[in-house]
């Protein structure tokens, strides 16, 4: 399998959550990622409820918290270049 076939443009995010220190974003393809939240300081230092208030960038090509200006690339997460 190749870069181009699980890279940027097939990787979808479909659903965000949390748990205590890390986030999990699920993709379309069935994956499901999950980081340190300690990589975003600004995820980290929110309230539940803003965490809680996100919505998908360009079908699913990432993640943006209106509330605290934030947003995250499935590419970034990655690895791979935006």
């Amino acid at each position: 399998m190749t870069i181009s076939q699980v890279g940027a443009p097939a990787a979808r995010a479909v659903d965000v959550t949390f748990t205590g220190d890390t986030l999990v974003v699920r993709l379309r393809d069935g994956r499901i990622l999950s980081v340190p939240l300690a990589w975003f300081p600004t995820l980290r230092a929110a309230t539940v409820l803003q965490r809680s208030n996100w919505e998908l960038i360009g079908d699913g090509v990432g993640v943006h918290w209106p509330a605290l200006d934030e947003d995250i690339s499935v590419a970034g997460l990655l690895g791979l270049p935006d």
